[in-house]
């Protein structure tokens, strides 16, 4: 029983001890989670304690200043505020606990567990905008990465390293096809961000991927969009941060984010909040600068020999492949996936479009016959969609175009292809197989 409180007194006996004299400040006004605090001179990203009563006193993190106030939003809601509550700061402003104590657990934005364990007790702190390194300290992609999934595999493949995007409408399959890698794919890490997403969607991930050997080397943030949106825009921050200090171990870590229009849109609220105008259909530009740093921290490291291969879903508002979150998204990964809402309601699963889909980095990494293989099929596929509607019809006449002849004769082979049912791999070597067998005896 007593062992119970190893870990508390261990913190105790390490803690610091400050004899300054404490300061706070006064809460002088609250508009729509927007707080407005006099006497407290605290830097951007610091963490206070809101004093509101006889409860528990409540998180608020600092955003901006104005006209001699700090302003601040809360990490939750604004009920029982009153007005002249003591407002006090805590912790290391910037920080974020990271380290081992978060793997085989489920935690929110603030690092505090969600799975009914004890508390997790981090020794060790990352900056939460990340560790700056130059250009030149990114290597290169060399390494395949097997994502489990055979249209993935054999047309699109990814490097370890890579930054990925996984790009659809609402309830066209990414976060099945997001499970789907998740189960297939092989990495010392796991981290996964669940930003903005259903609370169902985290209870049922957490199920599946937090159990055997898997939940030792998987570290899961969860907020879902219920939250507060800095909230929301720190979980996304400590999954980072996360598998930063993981890379700067040396380990190969997979991140997985979930989903970062999500952020974007977190992002977007606080941004309107300070009073920054709109830009690009109403995302001011320090909501999309939100999405390039994030990205811009996954990659490889020549100085550790780490690795983060990034994951991330990108929602497109209205099935709009030019929505500016996707474009900006598109425009700062190394590769992208485009599920199709037309082939979902085919049948097709995962409804991955590969005309539309790109690794920028396929042809580094795999044989040139592999590569040529996958660009034949992307031929065959692209011929048989842009004439669907003529062969349908019977306004075709065989024989007037033989590429297109050939991928009528296979397009049940192909579609048989790039379908895989959920929750199943198909490894990258098998995967390339199939992919050689199809295109060398068909017709």
């Amino acid at each position: 029983m007593l062992k119970l409180f190893d870990p508390l007194l261990s913190d105790l006996s390490q803690a610091r001890i400050d004899l300054a004299p404490g300061r706070f400040g006064l809460l002088a006004a609250c508009d729509g989670g927007l707080l407005e605090v006099t006497g407290l001179a605290a830097p951007v990203g610091a963490l206070c304690r809101v004093a509101h009563g006889p409860g528990e006193p409540l998180t608020a993190e600092v955003i901006g200043f104005r006209n001699g106030r700090t302003m601040m939003m809360l990490l939750g809601d604004t009920v029982m505020l009153r007005p002249g509550a003591r407002v006090r700061t805590e912790g290391r402003p910037g920080m974020l606990p990271v380290g081992e104590a978060f793997l085989g657990r489920a935690v929110d934005g603030q690092g505090l567990p969600i799975d009914g364990g004890a508390p997790i007790h981090a020794h060790a702190q990352w900056p939460a905008g990340g560790v700056r390194t130059g250009a030149l300290d990114r290597s290169g992609v060399r390494e395949t990465f097997d994502t489990g999934v055979r249209a993935l595999n054999a047309l699109t493949t990814f490097g370890v390293g890579q930054r990925i995007g996984i790009m659809a409408g609402s309830g066209v399959g990414k976060s099945v096809l997001l499970d789907m890698i998740a189960t297939g794919a092989e990495a010392e890490v796991v981290v996964v961000g669940l930003i903005g997403e259903r609370a169902r969607e985290v209870s049922d991930f957490v199920e599946r991927h937090m159990a055997g050997s898997k939940r030792e080397r998987t570290a899961v943030i969860a907020v879902p969009a219920d939250h507060a949106p800095n909230l929301r825009l720190r979980g996304a921050l400590l999954a980072t941060s996360l598998a930063e200090q993981f890379r700067a171990q040396g380990r190969k870590v997979l991140l997985i984010m979930d989903s970062l229009t999500r952020v974007a849109h977190a992002a977007r609220e606080i941004a309107l909040l300070l009073g920054e105008p709109g830009a690009a259909r109403g995302y001011p530009p320090s909501s999309l600068a939100a999405i390039t740093k994030l990205v811009e921290r996954a990659g490889n490291s020549a100085q550790s020999g780490g690795s983060i291969t990034g994951l991330y879903t990108v929602l497109a508002d209205g099935d709009n492949q030019d929505d500016p979150v996707v474009d900006t998204a598109r425009s700062i990964l190394d590769g992208h996936v485009v599920l199709s809402r037309e082939l979902a309601q085919r049948g097709q699963y995962p409804a991955i479009d590969i005309a539309a889909s790109l690794s920028r980095v396929m042809d580094d990494i795999v044989p040139p016959e592999h590569a040529a293989l996958a660009r034949e099929f992307r031929a065959l596929s692209a011929s048989y969609e842009a004439n669907r509607d003529l062969v349908l019809m019977g306004a075709y006449r065989q024989g007037a175009d033989p590429q297109l002849d050939r991928a009528i004769a296979m397009h049940e082979a192909l579609a048989q292809f790039l379908s895989q049912p959920a929750r199943s791999t198909v490894p990258l070597e098998p995967s390339v197989a199939a992919l050689t067998a199809l295109l060398t005896h068909a017709p």
